[in-house]
């Protein structure tokens, strides 16, 4: 049985990760491939819980080591107790964000020291890395505008526009720095048209 492929999709907030990850899921379902897809944080039960302290806007006095600490709990337990089983069954595996947002989000966003994060995606991860992440890229603006209609905001998404002006920042500098496997998309372009780069992308790997 050949090893199943993990695939991320990242992005600043509104994005369009979720209309893009069903078209991922869809396209792969008709190649006959069998897919697992979660989401960080969360994607198990105890992630989810840990999802739920994250988002909720009363925990808005949360620190923002305490932050970046539940995250990468949350994400030990989605790797150890479904991402690996499953790529070991031959699945592949597509999670909406990974280890890349801690770095945008908390090292960009929140101004972490990066060498910090680092070592705990050591620890965590060891060598383990998505094969193909796609960087979904637009505007903080454009963003913006898009989660509007939303009823209610998370804890995250209530930040001011300067967070996300950096968090988007620092998702472009991880483009850069891994340029074989984050592949960066104009998500400002027509649905289709991310959906065409998206498929090329997936034919390729």
């Amino acid at each position: 049985m050949n090893k199943g492929k993990f695939i991320t999709i990242d992005g600043v907030e509104g994005a369009g990760k979720s209309t893009q990850i069903d078209f991922i899921c869809s396209y792969l379902h008709r190649k006959g491939i069998e897919v697992v897809r979660t989401r960080e944080p969360g994607g198990t039960d105890l992630g989810e819980k840990i999802r739920s302290l994250l988002l909720d806007v009363d925990s808005k006095e949360m620190h923002s080591d305490t932050e970046l600490l539940l995250m990468f709990s949350s994400r030990n337990e989605l790797i150890q107790n479904k991402i690996i089983p499953a790529l070991n069954d031959g699945k592949w595996v597509i999670s909406d964000r990974f280890t890349d947002a801690s770095f945008a989000y908390q090292g960009g966003g929140r101004m972490l020291n990066l060498d910090r994060i680092t070592k705990l995606e050591e620890w965590v991860q060891g060598t383990f890395q998505p094969d193909l992440t796609l960087l979904l890229d637009v505007s903080v603006d454009i963003g913006m505008k898009r989660i509007e209609v939303r009823k209610e905001k998370d804890r995250i998404e209530k930040e001011e526009r300067a967070f996300f002006e950096r968090v988007r920042s620092g998702f472009i500098e991880r483009s850069k720095l891994y340029p074989e496997r984050i592949k960066l998309i104009d998500a400002s372009r027509s649905i289709d048209e991310v959906q065409n780069q998206i498929q090329s992308l997936l034919e390729s790997l």
